[in-house]
């Protein structure tokens, strides 16, 4: 192996899979599956079927089974020694080898590296055998990326454009309320209660937590608008939210496509997905002193650790600082 990692690397800290916390946007339509031969098939096969009878999110579900598919197809080609599914050192240095290969090879954000692994381990837990010693990539210790003040005007600004009442309230929750992608098209009309001064979001979050989050008056006017006038679509029967053009649940991939459409409307070059508009309803409030507690409630996190990232510097904060050396001349 050319692996060269110690074999003392401490666990990992199991994070899902599916919370994405780098705001990579759900997969490409049109991008091949991975194919896997026999016996992968049936150890694919195996565990997605374990999936199903986990309690999780549906979401979570795809984002596990995908990351496992990526990890067999790698193991199928590399030049692993014993057997990486069957034996525990064995999978310990191929685990680690293929975290060398998402970091070197395919360059990867450490995000999404430590979200692979995250599934991989959770396939070999199904297995019996425990999650690997393998470290985990080390994050980045500035925040998670937001939209800056001026960029969020933006967005608004164009959202509030938006001439479609379910494409305007959909690009808005996030924002607002400080949703997963998941968590949007997963709301049902029973979970949005209106007053004529107030309102109450309820999400039902990764682990089936379930959380409440109180509507922004902005937010609370365009759900409103999107229930006056959501189609009563013939035959339909359903009790989503938000509705796709056939009058079933809206997908998450059609969601996605709705903000990435807002957002290059409002002249944002960067990829701004539903992620980063979580991202940035967690900073304001972390910057605007709100107490983490809070802020972790309403975000869902499990852990306080999770919501003091918002905390650290910006990216944005880096490029101010450098203007400071600016001297005239």
């Amino acid at each position: 192996m050319g692996s060269g990692n110690a074999k003392s690397a401490a666990p990992p800290d199991r994070e899902p899979a599916s919370e994405n916390t780098n705001g990579d946007p759900p997969p490409r339509r049109g991008r091949a599956a991975v194919v896997l031969s026999q016996p992968l098939t049936g150890v694919l096969d195996d565990y997605t079927a374990a999936l199903k009878r986990a309690p999780l999110s549906e979401q979570t579900r795809r984002t596990y089974a995908s990351k496992v598919r990526q990890y067999l197809a790698w193991l199928a080609a590399a030049d692993t020694e014993g057997d990486a599914l069957g034996a525990r050192d064995a999978r310990d240095w191929a685990v680690r080898d293929y975290r060398t290969h998402l970091q070197t090879v395919l360059k990867r954000k450490p995000a999404t590296i430590n979200n692979a692994l995250a599934a991989v381990d959770d396939l070999y837990i199904r297995r019996g055998l425990g999650p690997a010693s393998a470290a985990r990539a080390e994050l980045s210790r500035t925040a998670p990326k937001a939209l800056s003040t001026r960029a969020a005007a933006r967005f608004l600004r164009e959202a509030q454009k938006c001439p479609s009442p379910r494409d305007r309230a959909i690009a808005l929750v996030p924002f607002y309320a400080g949703t997963r992608i998941a968590e949007i098209t997963g709301l049902d009309i029973d979970d949005v209660r209106i007053s004529a001064r107030k309102g109450i979001l309820r999400i039902l979050g990764k682990g089936e937590k379930v959380r409440e989050i109180p509507i922004h008056p902005d937010l609370r006017s365009a759900l409103t608008d999107w229930l006056d006038g959501r189609p009563d679509w013939p035959g339909a029967d359903t009790p989503a939210l938000f509705l796709n053009q056939r009058g079933g649940r809206l997908s998450v991939k059609g969601a996605h496509d709705i903000i990435t459409t807002i957002a290059t409307a409002a002249g944002l070059e960067d990829d701004i997905t539903a992620h980063v508009l979580r991202h940035t309803f967690a900073t304001r409030l972390v910057r605007g002193r709100t107490d983490l507690v809070i802020v972790a409630e309403l975000l869902g996190h499990a852990r306080l650790e999770t919501t003091r990232a918002y905390s650290r510097p910006t990216r944005q904060d880096a490029i101010d600082a450098l203007e400071l050396l600016d001297v005239d001349h």
